[in-house]
């Protein structure tokens, strides 16, 4: 007989993956001695990952299997019709606490949508019966004491997740038309003998969507009144994304137009309002600094560093592993940890949600499904404004290591171009970076050892930096194409040229003789081959340092070692004797010692000489 970590450890499964199907009966001749699970050495794991006698469907998705809920924000569609990871006891923990309003920020795509639905379902006043979506759900095992609260208030909900435009008048105009349709949910204001004859001419306008933009930031106050007014309960008001129309303005330049607007609206709504019980927002940055809500001093933030609400938005390891369970696929539990994992929320680890449900869904074949559902503004402007120490860092970051940074919960968009420092806390809670090591500062800021949390990330970070240099014209797609298809190839004389090609075109963009065209070249080469190599570079092999050596990840490539010099005003002749130096000098030092350490039989070898604009390259064929 094997206990459940025995058996976990043959199958490839999680411990408690095999305990639970103890549990649940699933393996035949599974007994329990002592309070430990005893199984049989014979029993046998399946291909699907389930223990059962019966036959199996290598089908991720069967027909008596709930369909994943790829892109559904609308909580009652997706626990009745979907695959729900329940999150539930959200509710519980805000019901703890009762904070008047509360900011949750996370990364994009991390749940924060159907969250909001979720509690406006459970708090919302409806002629259905809304409890009946909760009955089976972990919030209505807490008691009487939380479902008293269940369908008890009005509610004013408004997601500005889709406001993405490029003009502030088509913002506004889209604001104007959530508005409209949130008025609309609650018509029966129109026919209320407590509601004055002003406050309907003013509902009427919202619904003709004929207010100015004056007007228009009254809307949240004056429904809000409305309702509790005609209720004789003061309403909740969840407002879903608030800053996604903040991050438009600024990178389409209406930022203070946004902020403006903003700063009234949400006042009048959060600031000193009689007619609200409780008030909840998601976004992705804090507000502090963006004075939206001057003043306002009963804000509780719960962000990326806090404990509280931890566990809530994204996937817990738990429930990756049931869900995996689920599918059948348990077996891919190591793949999609490295994939998607890496998350640190508070204390709680953390899985990509939307990841996770498209890996599992597209038959387990990992991708950057994440990355390639918005934009990447952040990392362009990154990118825009980088300095050489910042260059260095983004290059580190892609080679596994970890980076010291401080972070300040209180950055904004605009603080980028303020401070280039602020990028590391941009990225963190945009979800580019994690965190596992944090040190709370004197001024509320955090000491932070910083890295890239998985493989999915570490695919954005190059693929924004070849579209950077792509851009700026550093090198060529030609150039990019023919070094990723020289490498299926095999074809070295190519991969040769390309590599020129590269440099050639590299030393024409960056400052030449500066310290940061060395990390651009590095990031550049990264982003062209880091899937076929490990690119490394001043480390110590031989008798001294190389200056770039990109180590094949499989047999399939040959090792590449590069040695870079630079000198000022070299003719050609004088150039090209300097390359020969360096090509020289990879022999003389035993560069390639590593290498051949590492089993690469193949290795190219390139001397690379610079003088201001000019470059030359040496190199030495495949021994």
């Amino acid at each position: 007989m094997k206990t459940c970590k025995e058996k976990a450890v043959e199958w490839g499964v999680s411990y408690r993956s095999v305990n639970d199907m103890c549990k649940r009966g699933k393996i035949s001749g599974a007994i329990k001695v002592k309070g430990i699970w005893q199984i049989p050495d014979d029993a046998r794991k399946p291909v699907d990952g389930r223990i059962s006698s019966g036959k199996y469907c290598k089908k991720i998705a069967s027909a008596d299997m709930k369909s994943l809920p790829i892109g559904i924000s609308d909580y009652i569609r997706a626990q009745s019709e979907y695959y729900y990871v329940d999150k539930t006891l959200l509710i519980k923990a805000f019901l703890d606490q009762k904070p008047l309003v509360s900011l949750f920020t996370r990364p994009r795509r991390f749940g924060k949508t159907l969250n909001m639905d979720m509690l406006r379902v459970f708090f919302e006043i409806s002629e259905d019966d809304t409890g009946k979506y909760f009955t089976d759900k972990k919030i209505w095992e807490c008691g009487e004491e939380y479902r008293s609260h269940q369908g008890k208030y009005p509610v004013i909900f408004l997601t500005f997740k889709d406001v993405k435009f490029d003009t502030w008048e088509a913002t506004i105009d889209k604001i104007r038309g959530l508005l409209q349709e949130e008025y609309g949910r609650h018509q029966e204001l129109l026919g209320s003998d407590k509601i004055s004859k002003y406050e309907k001419a003013y509902f009427e306008k919202i619904l003709d969507c004929s207010v100015n933009e004056v007007e228009l930031t009254s809307a949240l106050e004056k429904l809000s009144k409305m309702l509790a007014v005609h209720y004789g309960k003061a309403p909740i008001i969840i407002i879903d994304e608030y800053d996604t129309p903040i991050q438009e303005g600024y990178s389409k330049d209406f930022y203070e137009e946004i902020i403006g607007f903003m700063r009234n609206f949400f006042s009048g709504a959060f600031k000193d309002n009689k007619y609200l019980s409780y008030g909840f927002l998601t976004g992705i940055l804090r507000i502090a600094q963006e004075s939206i809500f001057s003043g306002l001093n009963n804000l509780t933030v719960n962000s990326v560093m806090d404990e509280a609400y931890e566990c809530y938005f994204g996937f817990t390891e738990d429930e990756v592993e049931d869900m995996l369970e689920y599918y059948g696929v348990a077996d891919k539990e190591n793949e999609l940890k490295e994939w998607y994992d890496g998350y640190l929320f508070g204390s709680c680890e953390i899985y990509n949600p939307w990841s996770v449900i498209s890996y599992i869904s597209k038959g387990c074949i990992p991708q950057a499904y994440w990355v390639n559902t918005g934009k990447n503004e952040i990392l362009e402007d990154v990118l825009k404004i980088a300095t050489d120490d910042i260059i260095e860092k983004l290059y580190s970051l892609l080679q596994g290591t970890k980076v010291i940074a401080r972070i300040d919960e209180n950055v904004v968009y605009r603080s980028i171009s303020e401070d280039p420092a602020n990028i590391y806390s941009l990225l963190l809670v945009a979800g580019y970076l994690n965190a596992p090591k944090k040190a709370l500062q004197a001024d509320g800021s955090y000491l932070c050892e910083v890295s890239i949390p998985n493989r999915e990330i570490a695919a954005v970070y190059k693929s924004e930096i070849l579209s950077h240099l792509l851009q700026i014209g550093a090198i060529t797609r030609t150039t990019a194409n023919q070094i990723a298809e020289s490498l299926y190839a095999n074809d070295y004389k190519k991969l040769q040229k390309a590599i020129a090609e590269y440099m050639d075109k590299s030393v024409s963009f960056y400052d030449a003789g500066a310290e940061g065209f060395y990390h651009g070249l590095v990031l550049g080469l990264i982003a062209l081959m880091d899937n076929q190599y490990k690119i490394t570079s001043n480390r110590e092999s031989g008798d001294g340092r190389y200056d770039i050596s990109l180590l094949p990840r499989t047999n399939q490539y040959p090792g590449i070692i590069m040695e870079l010099k630079w000198k000022k005003n070299l003719e050609k002749e004088a150039l090209e004797q300097l390359a020969e130096e360096a090509l020289h000098q990879i022999d003389d030092r035993r560069y390639d010692s590593e290498m051949k350490e590492n089993k690469v039989k193949d290795i190219l070898k390139f001397g690379i000489a610079f003088s201001g604009k000019k470059v030359m390259i040496k190199t030495k064929d495949i021994e």
